[in-house]
């Protein structure tokens, strides 16, 4: 990637920014696994491009959660599709970068809308997966759960060996509410405050991701982006960087990997 005169300088601002802080928050999006080689959800190389899936519905309506309860096998369809773009794939740089920064920055945590599981096995554990994991798996009837390494052996419509009964994702579909062990730990941590956020790879067009970037910049806090487009945040941060998260972890590394 050819390093311009403003992303060196946009890298500088944003070390300088994170060396005096003791405490980050670093939210993340689908940018940050699609230098894994995951497509995004939509644009350029995206999943879903197309404007309905094969149905004749759109991705968000085979993806919700009353389409599910009407004909699960069709969302267990499209959700099979997403855990094989995931298959294979593995942390990158921006994904141990976080990580690390855990033993160097007093208090670090990571928010991420991502299901693929990558900044648990980059070694995160100050994590929040705010729309679940999509190797988790449980009973919609019973308190049958499991954790599967893919889904290459599951059935179109797998059932719970105990009752028979549909088993799904742990996942937010479309419609559902986030999971209240999730919003919980969020509301603490943002109670406790942070001296620095940095919204990587994600187009923040939740209001509930963008929050915590909004809330620490109305508190005077330093505030990042990492994103090569425009996003809702963007006119709102100190440090604007237009790259690939990878990339800019890689120009960061002799700070954070020192």
């Amino acid at each position: 990637m050819p390093v311009t005169e403003d992303l060196a300088r946009a890298v500088e601002r944003l070390r300088d920014g994170l060396a005096r802080v003791r405490s980050v928050l670093f939210i993340t999006g689908a940018g940050v696994s699609a230098d894994s080689g995951l497509p995004t959800y939509r644009g350029v190389g995206g999943l879903y491009d197309a404007e309905d899936t094969d149905e004749g519905v759109p991705i968000e309506v085979a993806l919700s959660g009353s389409m599910f309860r009407r004909n699960p096998e069709l969302t267990w369809k499209y959700i099979a599709q997403i855990e094989r773009a995931c298959r294979g794939a593995e942390p990158n740089l921006a994904h141990r970068a976080m990580a690390a920064l855990e033993q160097r920055v007093p208090r670090a945590w990571v928010l991420t809308q991502n299901v693929d599981g990558l900044h648990r096995r980059a070694g995160s554990t100050n994590l929040i997966e705010i729309h679940g994991g999509v190797h988790e798996l449980h009973c919609t009837a019973c308190a049958y759960e499991t954790t599967v390494a893919d889904y290459s052996s599951l059935a179109p419509l797998p059932r719970c060996p105990s009752c028979d009964a549909v088993v799904r994702p742990r996942v937010v579909l479309f419609e559902e509410q986030l999971p209240p062990t999730a919003v919980t730990a969020l509301e603490h941590e943002l109670a406790t405050g942070f001296d620095a956020v940095v919204s990587v790879g994600t187009t923040s067009v939740f209001p509930y991701i963008r929050a915590p970037l909004l809330l620490a910049r109305s508190r005077g806090k330093f505030t990042a982006e990492i994103n090569p487009g425009e996003t809702e945040v963007s006119r709102a941060v100190d440090v604007k960087l237009a790259a690939g998260a990878a990339d800019v972890f890689a120009l960061l590394r002799p700070w954070w990997d020192a």
